[in-house]
Order: C-alpha cells, then structure tokens, then sequence
C-alpha cells in the first residue's frame, strides 16, 4: 500500500519545479513518489511549497517544469475536471442554492450519470459521513463540521481513485478537528482511496498519515512514518516542526563510531547519537524530546542541574520549564499522578537522559 518505489507510483511528482515570477522558485526539483492506497500528508509552515504542489497535482496550477504523473500517464496538460480527482477545501466550497443532495449529485451530473445511479451513490457517500438525514438541508442550515462532512462527500461521490485535502479542519475547533481526523482516516482505511493531505498542523499530519512530507523552502526537508519522523529527525529544521523539541547548541569535540561528545556553549559536555554532522570540531544542534529527561536518574548518560523557571499544568502532566546547558527553554514533561513527584519553582533539578535519545544534527 505504501509507495516507496518512486517508478511505480500512482501519484509521480518528476524534478518538478514552479516559479511565479521566472526567477524564484516555491518548489525546487520535486521527486515524490506516492503508492495507491496511500495516506501521505504534505507538512510544512506557510510559504514552504506544500499548497502549491497539491494545486499542481489538481490542475489549477502548471508546473514551470518537470513531470505530474498519475498512475504512470502525464497528466500536465490535463485540465483539472477532466483529471478525476476528488478535492477538499477548508473553505468548504458548497454551492449554497443547491440542497446537499443537489450539491453531492452535481459532479455525478456533470459525469452523465443517471438519475437512479446518483440517487445510490449520494445516498451512499452521506452514509459514509452520517448525514443521511440531511440531504434536503442548504448549507447555510448546516454547522460548521456538517459542511465539512459533506464536503468530504462530494469529493467521494464519484468513487475517485485519489483526493486531495487541502487545510480541510483548519476552520474547525479543537474537540471537532480531532474527531474528523479519526473520520476521515476510517473513510480512508474502508475505502482504500489514495489521499494527498495538505496541513500545517503536526499533530494532525502524525494522526493520520501513513508517510509525511515535511517541505520547508521549496523541498521536502524529510519523508518517512509519522513515527519515524518523531523519532528519528535527520535535521534541526525537521526536530523543532515535528512535536516538542530540547535544542541544545555546541560544537562536536569527539567522534566515536555512532555517537559524539557536544561542549555546549557553557562548556558543559553532552554524549549524543552522531546523526548528521560534519565531524570534530564543526558546530552542532542536539535534539531532545521533553518525555525522554528523566527527573533525578538512577543513571544516565548526561546527567545535569538545571533550575526550575516556570510550572504548566496540564491535566495529564505538569510541563516543566528548566535553566539547562545554557538553554531557558528546556522543557521537562512530569506525569501528574497522586504518587508523582512534587515538583516547586526555583527548585534545583538533577536531569539525565541516553544518548541514544539525544540526536548530534547539523544546525543549519
């Protein structure tokens, strides 16, 4: 299901590049291959490409060169109606005077389907988005999520082999967007559609995705599992995106087979995991996740003091906020529970952590 072999993607991005002026590229030499049945989400800040290629992929925009293909056929110069391909929008994009029938029946409609197979199919795709109750509603008479539900209908009524999403929860609330995540990823697990995401939300983009593609500045930074990416970042850009993130700054002054000795800048010396640095002597970004410090370790590898700064309770854990290796903002996550560990302001902490868990990564 998943496409790793970029010769025999359903969806094929080839050295794709895109300029608006001629002379800036938002999207540098794309290769991207993407397997059919796949859930692969594009991550990225505002700016860094990944709308862009999805509007690529639609038809609303032409790449300035290089190849889109799907299921091994150019699809360039293939207008956007006529390429088959299922589109959700944050903005919902419902015609407002049609009822959600109408609206859900209307690419079945523009397809020269007839009346009784439509009538199945959009009775169908509301099931799918339990809101069969609901098709002689106007959109105006529907919330929020409602719209959005039948926005995902519509995109599926006629049964397309790829969709595309683009920032498709980002009007939602919290309690709401996550609830649609599950959805959507159920839809897509019984349906065995392939999607192209598009979000700025990592949390988002690790919930639902088989792969992601973290682009920053026109490339993809990053691609691999939402916990491979979490785990295993190959460069500082990707570390602080992906969840939260300890960076501590120094210079390499050892290398020993997989792992490298750090003097941070306070002089203090940390063991990591050499993941990708220049060698000795070159500057370096250590990666920490705030669940793999522990609070006054039996042992460890790195074992410091750092003072208390400020206390964050939230519900689950208290989030701790330290003075580490000349970093204020190192943060330490301390699990709330009635035998846990009291943890006061201004308190001294002795902190440890492996240096399996602490990543050496080139800090450009």
């Amino acid at each position: 299901m998943v496409g790793n072999d970029h010769d025999t993607a359903f969806v094929k991005f080839d050295r794709v590049q895109k300029s608006y002026d001629g002379e800036t590229l938002v999207v540098k030499d794309l290769n991207l291959g993407i397997g059919k049945g796949e859930f692969m989400t594009m991550l990225g800040p505002s700016g860094s490409g990944k709308t862009t290629c999805l509007m690529m992929l639609a038809g609303f925009e032409t790449a300035t060169f290089g190849d889109i293909l799907l299921d091994g056929k150019p699809i360039n110069n293939i207008p956007p109606h006529k390429r088959g391909i299922g589109m959700v929008f944050q903005n919902y994009a419902l015609f407002p005077h049609m009822t959600v029938g109408e609206n859900l029946s209307f690419p079945l409609e523009v397809r020269g389907m007839g009346k009784d197979e439509r009538e199945k199919k959009v009775k169908r795709a509301l099931d799918m988005v339990e809101m069969g109750k609901f098709g002689g509603r106007r959109p105006a008479q529907l919330s929020g999520g409602q719209q959005q539900r039948i926005a995902l209908a519509r995109a599926l009524v006629f049964e397309p082999e790829l969709v595309l999403m683009d920032e498709p929860l980002g009007a939602l609330d919290k309690n709401l967007r996550e609830q649609m995540q599950f959805e959507i990823k159920h839809i897509h697990d019984n349906l065995g559609v392939t999607v192209v995401y598009v979000t700025h939300d990592q949390s988002e983009a690790l919930t639902m995705s088989d792969r992601i593609a973290v682009f920053d500045d026109g490339r993809i930074q990053q691609l691999a599992t939402p916990d491979d990416l979490y785990e295993r970042p190959e460069n500082a850009f990707v570390a602080a995106f992906i969840g939260e993130n300890n960076t501590l700054r120094g210079k390499v002054v050892g290398v020993d087979g997989d792992h490298c000795t750090v003097r941070l800048d306070d002089g203090s010396k940390v063991e990591a995991l050499a993941v990708n640095i220049e060698g000795e002597g070159a500057r370096s970004t250590l990666s920490l996740r705030p669940e793999r410090v522990s609070i006054a370790p039996e042992t460890a590898d790195n074992v410091f003091e750092g003072v208390v700064q400020e206390l964050i309770y939230l519900g689950d854990h208290i989030r701790v906020r330290v003075s580490v290796g000349g970093n204020d903002d190192f943060i330490v996550k301390v699990p709330n529970s009635a035998n846990g560990r009291q943890v006061k302001k201004g308190e001294t902490l002795k902190l440890g952590w492996s240096k399996a868990d602490c990543r050496a990564l080139d800090p450009s």
